[in-house]
C-alpha cells in the first residue's frame, strides 16, 4: 500500500536552511555597508553646516576664530562636536584665515566604515582618510 505523504522531509528543510544561511551571509555585509554609507550623510551635513557658520563669522568679523563666533569657540582647545545624528565626532583646526574640519566615526555602527575620516577646508576642498574622496564624499 502506498500512503500519500504530506509535508517536507528533513533533507529538504536542511537544504532550505543552508540556502538561507548562504544568502544571509552575502546580504548582511552589503546591507551594513549601505547603512554606513548612508550614515556618512550625517557627517557631510554637519561639516557643511559648521563650514557655513564659520563663513558667516568670517563675513561678519573678517576672521574665522573670532570670540563672537560660537562655533569657533565650540571647537577650541581640541574640543569636539557630535554630529546631528551622533554617528560622527567633528574636530577642527580654526585660525583667523583658515579652517580644517574633520569628521571621524563615533560608536559601533560606523566603526568598520572604510572612510576613516571626512575632511573639509575653508576653500571647500574635500578629502578623506581610508578611502578615495569619490567613494567617501
Amino acid at each position: 500500500m502506498n500512503k500519500c505523504q504530506k509535508g517536507f522531509t528533513l533533507i529538504e528543510v536542511m537544504i532550505v536552511v543552508a540556502i538561507l544561511g548562504i544568502l544571509a551571509g552575502i546580504a548582511y555585509p552589503s546591507y551594513m555597508e549601505s547603512v554606513r554609507k548612508s550614515n556618512r550623510s550625517d557627517a557631510k551635513v554637519t561639516l557643511n553646516d559648521i563650514a557655513q557658520r564659520l563663513q558667516r563669522c568670517y563675513t561678519a568679523y573678517s576672521e574665522y576664530n573670532n570670540a563672537n563666533c560660537g562655533v569657533a569657540s565650540d571647537l577650541d582647545d581640541e574640543a569636539t562636536i557630535t554630529s546631528q545624528e551622533g554617528f560622527y565626532t567633528i574636530s577642527g583646526n580654526i585660525t583667523a584665515t583658515t579652517f580644517t574640519l574633520r569628521a571621524e566615526p563615533a560608536g559601533a555602527s560606523q566603526a568598520k566604515d572604510k572612510c576613516e575620516a571626512l575632511i573639509l577646508t575653508h576653500t571647500g576642498a574635500r578629502d578623506a582618510a581610508g578611502a578615495s574622496v569619490d567613494e567617501c564624499w
